[in-house]
């Protein structure tokens, strides 16, 4: 009787000492695997245009905790894992100001600036932020207004966490184009946070106060019909340029930190 209840022991140990091996093979596989929670982390070389990018800068979204499923994946020598890559997606008319709002956001104070890459019709440009332990890397990629626009708006539409459909405060021309945009794009990507930017407010203000009031009220309607958020901006004040980005990073990782609603004409207006 002994000797079966040690050998029924021996048994029972070696079935555990099996079970806790293969779940520990199954967690090594999944780390060498790179298997993501929620969003793809892309390594550089899956970037259809070519990394010559301006040096990351670092901002401090200080409010709000990353959700768990963007916590550090497991760790990888081919792939920074702790790294989320995010697009985004800027669209508009030509000479609105598309690629100053660009630059002033992507811009580090501490280095010279450098050109994003150029291709096919497309600028893109990175920016790196850190949201508590997590690194989160927007590409932005800015589609130029020409004669293959239309062409080119898959490329920079799919897998676009956001768009941005921009138009020139100054110009009502260039905020009736926004429908254009809006139809084009959507066909594409039906899934991305909107975002409706005004630029140049600074000379939007100098304009007569009921026409201000005629934009604006235009392009709250817009809005509304696009299930967009409103903002007025101006890259060259730096308003609501950093704002923007810290609401749709908020957006997307459903971060406690919302922005002020502002219907004040003459002020820079944020509608939702």
């Amino acid at each position: 009787m002994t000797q079966f209840n040690l050998s029924r022991s021996i048994r029972s140990r070696v079935v555990f000492l099996r079970k806790f091996l293969i779940r520990f093979w199954n967690h090594v596989l999944m780390c060498s695997i790179g298997k993501p929670v929620q969003y793809r982390v892309l390594p550089p070389s899956q970037s259809p245009s070519p990394s010559i990018t301006p040096s990351p800068s670092s901002v401090d979204l200080e409010s709000g905790e990353p959700p768990m499923n963007v916590a550090p994946l497991c760790h990888n020598d081919d792939i920074d894992s702790d790294l989320i890559s995010l697009k985004i997606s800027l669209l508009g008319d030509s000479q609105i100001g598309k690629t100053s709002f660009l630059e002033k956001y992507v811009e580090d104070p501490n280095q010279q600036k450098k050109m994003g890459s150029k291709k096919n019709g497309l600028t893109s440009m990175d920016k790196t932020l850190f949201v508590k332990s997590v690194r989160i890397s927007y590409s932005i990629w800015e589609l130029q207004d020409d004669s293959r626009s239309v062409e080119r708006m898959a490329i920079a539409c799919q897998d676009s966490v956001a768009i941005l459909f921009m138009f020139d405060l100054s110009s009502r021309r260039t905020l009736n184009s926004v429908i254009r945009w809006y139809q084009e794009a959507t066909k594409w990507n039906q899934r991305a946070i909107l975002i409706l930017i005004g630029t140049k407010f600074d000379e939007f203000i100098q304009l007569p106060i009921d026409l201000q009031w005629t934009i604006a009220s235009q392009a709250r309607a817009y809005a509304k019909a696009m299930n967009a958020t409103l903002f007025f901006s101006s890259a060259t004040y730096n308003i609501n340029v950093n704002k923007i980005f810290k609401f749709i990073t908020a957006k997307l990782f459903d971060l406690p930190w919302t922005v002020e609603r502002n219907l004040t004409i003459g002020e820079p207006i944020i509608d939702f």
